[in-house]
């Protein structure tokens, strides 16, 4: 206190404070300043007072308003699915090529679909349904159970290998290696074989040994040409598209102990209305089948 003293020049008194000759002046704060932070005190104790605020064990002080944002949100979410109401009861009553048929509906069906997917199928098909290493891709042509509307639909509700499911789609692999139904020869033989299929380069005499191999063993899945059957949920063979990487080693791996994902059954999850607007916009992505007439 001592230290405080007049500034000749402004005549404003300083703080007392001092370095190497600077000495600071005690200016005091805008009124206007003063009373808008004076505001800003006053509002965020009433605010408080007024909605939910203080965090307690198993929640919130309640505030004397009872406002909740999770009661709005309730709000929102049952005035939209009001909205909603007589497009989706159109959904579960008529079947998929009908919705498919009326323009209005299909227009619905494919938007409701794109959120149900972004929200429970993105994570494994990602964002734009391109799929990756282990996770198909929807937008071609290339299906393991079929690509029309019906059997989309039954992978949607039934999952793949989903023991849950009775009805689960099922397309067990055998451990060729693993539980010695080939030897490594063999697999080494028939790798090359299926990097023929495909297009890719092999060792010239491999195939010739390796389509007797495949003819035994895995035509009855892939088909006798790599086409793929899709009723037994074998891959087609004859082109570059792969769940996982198509090196020789990749299928040698492959052949030897194969991978076999697992896709959930979201009838148990999901209503039906919700499970067609997927099957309707899967469908839409540009690789969907029609039905054999």
């Amino acid at each position: 206190m001592a230290l405080r003293k007049k500034d000749e020049i402004s005549g404003t008194e300083t703080t007392g404070h001092e370095w190497d000759g600077i000495t600071e002046l005690d200016t005091p704060m805008p009124r206007w300043w003063l009373w808008t932070y004076y505001a800003c005190i006053a509002f965020a104790l009433g605010y408080v007072i007024a909605y939910p605020a203080w965090p307690l064990v198993r929640g919130a002080t309640p505030g004397l308003l009872g406002y909740s944002s999770r009661v709005e949100l309730l709000k929102e979410v049952d005035t939209a699915h009001a909205a909603q109401s007589a497009q989706l009861d159109k959904v579960k009553a008529l079947s998929l090529e009908d919705i498919r048929k009326d323009a209005d509906l299909l227009q619905f069906a494919v938007a409701g679909g794109r959120a149900a997917f972004r929200i429970n199928c993105s994570q494994c098909h990602g964002s734009g349904a391109a799929g990756g290493k282990g996770y198909p891709n929807l937008n071609d042509d290339d299906w393991l159970w079929g690509g029309t509307l019906d059997q989309i639909h039954t992978t949607v509700q039934h999952g793949v290998r989903y023991i849950a499911d009775p009805e689960t789609r099922q397309s067990p692999m055998p451990a060729f290696g693993a539980d010695a139904i080939l030897n490594p020869e063999q697999i080494d033989d028939v790798a090359d074989y299926v990097l023929k299929l495909s297009g890719q380069a092999s060792d010239p005499d491999a195939p010739l040994r390796g389509a007797t191999v495949y003819a035994e063993n895995c035509a009855a899945c892939h088909g006798d040409a790599g086409e793929g059957k899709q009723e037994f949920g074998g891959p087609r063979l004859t082109d570059a598209i792969t769940l996982y990487v198509s090196d020789k080693a990749s299928i040698v791996a492959q052949i030897n102990k194969p991978r076999q994902g697992v896709m959930p059954a979201w009838s148990s999850r999901l209503d039906e209305a919700t499970i067609k607007q997927l099957a309707v916009y899967v469908h839409s992505l540009g690789g969907g089948e029609m039905p054999v007439p």
